[in-house]
């Protein structure tokens, strides 16, 4: 287990009530929901440094990414987007 450090956050009263609702260990659902969203974030800048070297994805290569990603699912999202 990896080091841990107590911090206190500030929540919406209704934030907190949803979260007791869907958990009884809210520290480690916040923990996931941060860990998921600095993946993004490092997703994102690893993507645009990418673009910056090479242009800009192709439509091609966004929908061979989707299809990977998502599969069938992704070809009908990207139908009801356009």
């Amino acid at each position: 287990m990896s080091a841990t450090t107590r911090v206190t956050v500030t929540l919406p009263a209704e934030q907190v009530a949803a979260l007791k609702q869907l958990t009884d260990n809210v520290s480690g659902y916040v923990s996931e929901a941060v860990a998921r969203r600095l993946r993004h974030e490092l997703v994102g800048e690893d993507l645009q440094r990418y673009q910056e070297e090479h242009g800009a994805f192709t439509d091609e290569e966004l929908a061979e990414a989707s299809d990977k990603i998502f599969g069938s699912a992704g070809r009908n999202l990207r139908s009801d987007v356009a």
